[in-house]
């Protein structure tokens, strides 16, 4: 070869090789982009202090973790198995579909599973089907890698079990039902009334009786939407419609045909855009300046897959739940001493809620709602504002479902995780002059936080699952939304006799506040150093010391209890003869010799009143006790029971106990009730400013010392230099 050929051959191979090394470094920093990207199974996904914040899109992901949810490929692909499954297969009708989540593999499993060394468990869902042809539900597991149904049990109505959660379309069609059915259009028509103007909604029938044994019922309420977004404040009293879900058809109306008012719409619609155009120097609103935490370096947590979280030496796993609403998982804490991560918590999730309305009459005696066993916590969940409802920075996590006909969608941003800091203090010791000593020694409180919100009808529930780097966790549930009000013909109270119980307070013209109650209860699946534990009473007793031994006549000691069986475990709380409650690992022990454990801390709660044999309260027997245990079975997750709906109360967590199973060193589960009395007030109305309450799981004897004592103090050379002008009184 001549050497201008051989010059010109070798300039082309350099220019290919440019070109290759060109487009590998394209495709490099493309897959570097991509693992760092909200769609990538391995992405971090959470905001920068350039990057406000990003979505994590579930649609795309891969399971990476046991307990991943389904994503919206495996939900398709378990329609795909039903619809060719025989009985649900063409022309068989197929059912309506009311959950459709992951079928947890079992917990021996799950524990001994190790990322990057073991292969991820199969993959299975567990569906919840209804067929109203029928009226039977329906229970399957279906194993997603094979395609094929591995279970199937049919569940008839019975004492022991109602029926499954409703659905979107139950509640559509319920609230349609009145819409063509002649008397109820002249019933609301005869109040002056366009059916145009109505909102109605559905509401459980509950268990009272023959009735409710006979079809699967919804009782139907109407509100007039006219003038007013908030047209629960617009009750259309007096009126209830009885409608059978299965056959779509009205069955009774409930008319007293009593002159009581629609309260007025004035000024009851809570939307901003509204309100502001009725800002006056009257009626002004003080103004508050922007305020946000902000991190110079980015948040301290990293998400792994995307539902991994990792902060301060906690994990854990959360996951968004058709059911539950939000599930944390995993929870371990990396001990200080020796940088290796102990157990916590298992499993732990908002298990049932209870709320009872005390209003006995006709059209209102029914109304004691099982909101997570009837309508479903994480159905009702709505997408989290991502600047009021969680702060910038925050992770959002999405919620991927399914509906009624088995196809999957997805529920953006529907749970948050962020970190908190308000201000606390984390610990503190100053000395001064009395010592000689001068000290001052502070730390913040900074916090991790997992929220989820639910709109269930009227009521806004919010739970947030705090994380504190000593070792601590705060559960706090928050209501807002608004009251479930009662039309009336008063006006004032000056026009109510004196000996007639209005079940409530009157708020405004011709509108009561009726009272009712809230009960959440809680699945707390604790494994402290594992899934062996024992309950320890530690019952705080007055002694009195003798005759001339002390100038003190009493003082307090403990005297600490183990129970043996779930019947020792049953908790009443009580102010004047109070005890600490712990799980304890009795085989782990520290230095000195006290077993490792944690103690439920509880905080202002209320505790139901009803009679035990009130249907309503028979249902609701998980909150005859604010504390129980139990010993661990995968099926007794559901405190009101798996089919709630129109169920009887006869497999419930009240049930569950009465087999009195020993629960000294063993796998146990605590169950913890939070109850609120709601008195309804003026300040209430027309939406209510939030209220909350919390209790506390604090580690005891499990620490060889403060776990954050070495926790380093912050200087201002570690913020951004930042001086906003201070406000100034003019």
């Amino acid at each position: 070869m001549e050497p201008s050929a051989a010059a010109a051959v070798t300039a082309v191979a350099r220019r290919r090789l440019l070109i290759l090394l060109f487009l590998f470094s394209l495709l490099f920093f493309a897959y570097l982009s991509f693992l760092s990207s909200p769609f990538s199974p391995h992405s971090s996904s959470i905001g920068t202090a350039s990057s406000n914040r990003k979505f994590r899109s579930l649609s795309s992901s891969l399971p990476v973790h046991p307990l991943d949810p389904l994503t919206v490929d495996e939900i398709s692909t378990v329609r795909s198995v039903l619809l060719s499954h025989p009985p649900f297969a063409s022309p068989n009708p197929f059912p309506s579909i009311h959950s459709l989540s992951l079928a947890e593999p079992s917990k021996s499993v799950v524990r001994s599973w190790r990322p990057g060394i073991n292969p991820l468990p199969p993959r299975r869902a567990l569906v919840v089907a209804y067929s109203p042809s029928s009226s039977l539900s329906h229970l399957l597991t279906v194993d997603i890698s094979s395609k094929r149904v591995i279970h199937h049990d049919t569940v008839p109505l019975s004492a022991a079990h109602g029926y499954p959660i409703l659905t979107a379309d139950d509640m559509s069609r319920a609230t349609s039902a009145p819409f063509a059915d002649p008397p109820f259009l002249q019933a609301v028509r005869s109040r002056s009334l366009a059916p145009s103007d109505l909102t109605c909604v559905p509401l459980p029938a509950g268990w009272f009786g023959k009735t409710e044994e006979s079809a699967r019922l919804a009782k139907v309420q109407c509100y007039s939407h006219a003038g007013t977004a908030n047209f629960y404040m617009r009750p259309v009293e007096g009126l209830t419609v009885l409608v059978d879900l299965d056959k779509n058809r009205v069955i009774e109306i409930l008319d007293n045909k009593q002159p009581i008012p629609l309260p007025s719409d004035d000024d009851t619609d809570y939307r901003y855009d509204v309100q502001k155009k009725k800002t006056t120097k009257q009626r002004a609103q003080y103004k508050l300046n922007p305020i946000t935490l902000e991190q110079p370096e980015g948040p301290s947590f990293t998400v792994e897959g995307a539902h991994v979280i990792r902060w301060a030496g906690w994990e854990l796993h959360v996951r968004p739940d058709s059911r539950a609403g939000m599930i944390i998982s995993r929870a371990r804490i990396n001990d200080p001493e020796t940088g290796k991560a102990r157990e916590v918590m298992y499993k732990g999730m908002a298990s049932e809620l209870f709320v009872p309305y005390m209003d006995p009459t006709e059209g209102w005696y029914f109304k004691a709602y099982l909101d997570a066993g009837e309508y479903g916590f994480g159905l009702q969940a709505m997408s989290l504002d991502p600047i009021n409802d969680c702060p910038r920075g925050a992770y959002l996590m999405d919620g991927v479902l399914a509906g009624s006909d088995g196809r999957p969608f997805v529920r953006p941003g529907m749970v948050c995780v962020f970190e908190r800091y308000e201000g606390d203090v984390a610990w503190r010791h100053s000395e001064g002059p009395t010592t000689g000593i001068n000290i001052r020694e502070v730390r913040p409180k900074i916090t991790l936080v997992a929220r989820m919100s639910a709109s269930v009808g009227n009521y806004d529930y919010i739970v947030d699952w705090e994380f504190q780097t000593d070792g601590l966790i705060r559960i706090k549930v928050s209501l807002s939304g608004m009251l479930m009000v009662k039309g009336t013909v008063y006006k004032n109270m000056s026009q109510v006799p004196e000996h007639e119980d209005l079940y409530g307070t009157l708020l405004t013209e011709n509108l009561i506040g009726v009272v009712h109650d809230h009960y959440v209860t809680f699945y707390l699946d604790m494994d402290v150093d594992g899934p062996e534990n024992s309950f320890v009473d530690v019952h705080i007793v007055k002694q009195e010391t003798g005759a001339g031994e002390s100038p003190r006549k009493s003082y307090l000691r403990v005297e600490r209890r183990v129970a043996k069986t779930e019947e020792d475990a049953r908790i009443k709380l009580k102010l004047y003869d109070p005890s600490e409650f712990h799980v304890v690992n009795a085989k782990r022990t520290s230095s000195v010799g006290n077993p490792t454990g944690y103690k439920i801390v509880p905080g202002a709660t209320a505790a139901s009143l009803l009679d035990l044999d009130d249907p309503p309260q028979e249902r609701a027997a998980f909150t005859n006790n604010q504390i129980w245990v139990t010993q661990y079975n995968a099926s007794e997750e559901w405190a009101g029971g798996f089919f709630v709906y129109q169920s009887q109360g006869k497999d419930t967590l009240a049930q569950w106990s009465e087999k009195n199973r020993p629960i000294e060193n063993r796998d146990i589960v605590l169950w913890y009730t939070m109850g609120f009395h709601h008195i309804p007030c003026q300040e209430d109305y027309p939406i209510m400013p939030t209220v909350s309450s919390t209790f506390d799981l604090k580690p005891v004897n499990f620490f060889r010392r403060n776990p954050i004592l070495r926790a380093k103090p912050y200087t201002e050379d570690d913020f951004p230099v930042c001086r906003p002008q201070a406000s100034v009184q003019k």
